[in-house]
C-alpha cells in the first residue's frame, strides 16, 4: 500500500512540491473541449433574475477571472489549508492600504518599519488624518517590538526594502498577540515560495505581485491572504467601496506567470548567491546585504523562516558618481525601480530621496540571465566605473 508521500498521483498540496503546486494552482476541474485556464471574463454586470443569493452579479464585487487567481494564491499562501481567504487588488499599495484602512480607526496605533516600502510614509499622512497613531522602529533587531505596546497593528516587512534587513517573524507575531494587535507581513520580496507569513502566524500576508509573483514587468496587482474570515469581509468590503480593483486581463496574466513562478525564484536566487558572494571580494564594494549569504548579519534569522532568500542584493558604492557610472555601463541590466522580474534591474535608490539610505547605494534584483553572463557584466561595469574615477 503506497501512502500519499511516494505516490504523486494522491499527495495532498501540502506536499506536492512548490514547481507542482505553482503549475496547478487555481485551476478549475478540466472540462472536455474547455481550456485548462479560461480566458479573462470582461463583464461589468451577469445575468441575475430574481434574489441575488449568491455566484457573480456586478463586476466590482467579484469576476470569474479574480476567482481563479485568488484560488492559486491563497493554495501557494498556504497549500492544502481549508478556510483561507486571498483577495487581489489593482496594486500592492492598493493590498497595502485595503489592509491598514479595514483594521484601524480613530485613536488605534500601527506600528510600520521605518525602512520599509518607499511610500508608507505616504500612508502614514494619510492614517494620522484619520486619528490613527503611527509609530515607527527599525525592521533588524526586532526593533518594532519596543514601541508595540496598546498597538492595535503590527506591520512587518522582511527582508525590507531596499536595505534588506530581517526580523524574526514568529517572535514579531508571539509578542503583537500577546498584547492584543493583528499582524500583517508585507511579503512582496520573498513571495509564497521563500516564505509563508501565515505558516508562522501571521494574521495576514499581503504583497505586490507587480514583482515577483508575476515577474515580467508587464502587471500592476497586488493580493492579501488571511485565515480569518471576518477579516476577510472587512478587507473584501474595502475593495468594493473603494473599487481598488484589478482588471480582467491582468488578473488572467498573472495566473499564466504563476506557473513559472518556481523556476523563475529558483534561477533568481541561485543566482543571487553567486552574484553577492563575488560582490563580497571586492574592495570598492561596501554595505553588501543578501540574507542568503551566510556572513550577512540577517542570515540566522533568515534561514528559520525562509524556504528562499528573494532576488534581491543591496550594496554601496563610493559615492553617487561611481554608481551612476556603474548603471551606464552595465549592459545586460535595466535601469528602472521594480524588482523581481525576469530581466535584471538595478538603480540607484538614493535617486527618489524617500529611502534612509547613501547616494552610492545600490538595488540590484537579479534575473533570469544565465549568471555567467550577468555576473561578467556586473563585474566589468564595475572595473569601468572605478577606472573613470
Amino acid at each position: 500500500m503506497t501512502d500519499q508521500a511516494s505516490d504523486p498521483g494522491r499527495r495532498t498540496a501540502a506536499v506536492l512540491g512548490d514547481g507542482t503546486l505553482a503549475v496547478r494552482a487555481g485551476l478549475p476541474e478540466p472540462v472536455k473541449y474547455e481550456p485548462t485556464l479560461p480566458g479573462p471574463v470582461f463583464a461589468a454586470h451577469f445575468h441575475l433574475p430574481g434574489e441575488p443569493t449568491g455566484g457573480y452579479a456586478y463586476g466590482r464585487d467579484e469576476n470569474p477571472t479574480w476567482t481563479h487567481l485568488e484560488r492559486a494564491i491563497g493554495e501557494l499562501e498556504a497549500p492544502g489549508e481549508e478556510g483561507v481567504e486571498t483577495l487581489v487588488f489593482a496594486s500592492g499599495m492598493a493590498a497595502i492600504s485595503a489592509v491598514l484602512f479595514s483594521q484601524l480607526k480613530a485613536g488605534d496605533a500601527v506600528v510600520v518599519p521605518t525602512d520599509g516600502y518607499q511610500a508608507l510614509p505616504l500612508l502614514h499622512e494619510q492614517l494620522r488624518a484619520y486619528g490613527i497613531e503611527v509609530r515607527t522602529a527599525p525592521t533588524g533587531g526586532d526593533g518594532q517590538l519596543a514601541v508595540l505596546e496598546g498597538a492595535r497593528l503590527l506591520w512587518i516587512e522582511t527582508p525590507s526594502n531596499p536595505g534588506l534587513d530581517v526580523c524574526d517573524i514568529r517572535r514579531m507575531v508571539r509578542e503583537a498577540h500577546a498584547v492584543g494587535a493583528l499582524v500583517a507581513v508585507d511579503n512582496t520580496l520573498a513571495t509564497p515560495l521563500g516564505q509563508r507569513p501565515l505558516e508562522l502566524g501571521a494574521d495576514f500576508s499581503v504583497a505586490s505581485d507587480t514583482k515577483g509573483m508575476t515577474g515580467h514587468g508587464d502587471v500592476l496587482l497586488g493580493h492579501v491572504t488571511c485565515r480569518d474570515p471576518l477579516r476577510a469581509v472587512e478587507v473584501r468590503r474595502w475593495r468594493k467601496v473603494v473599487g481598488a480593483i484589478p482588471g480582467p486581463m491582468e488578473a488572467w496574466l498573472a495566473h499564466r506567470s504563476l506557473a513559472t513562478l518556481q523556476l523563475r525564484i529558483d534561477r533568481q536566487c541561485s543566482t543571487a548567491l553567486s552574484l553577492a558572494s563575488v560582490l563580497a571580494e571586492r574592495e570598492d564594494v561596501t554595505g553588501l546585504r543578501y540574507p542568503g549569504l551566510p556572513s550577512d548579519p540577517s542570515h540566522a534569522v533568515a534561514a528559520r523562516q525562509m524556504r528562499r532568500f528573494g532576488p534581491v542584493v543591496s550594496f554601496e558604492l563610493a559615492d553617487r558618481k561611481r554608481a551612476e557610472r556603474f548603471l551606464e555601463e552595465l549592459r545586460l541590466v535595466d535601469d528602472a525601480t521594480s524588482f523581481g522580474g525576469v530581466r535584471s534591474t538595478a538603480e540607484r535608490r538614493g535617486r527618489w530621496g524617500g529611502d534612509a539610505v547613501a547616494e552610492g547605494f545600490i538595488r540590484f534584483s537579479v534575473g533570469a540571465e544565465d549568471p555567467e553572463d550577468l555576473i561578467a557584466d556586473v563585474l566589468r561595469a564595475l572595473d569601468e566605473a572605478g577606472a573613470a574615477g
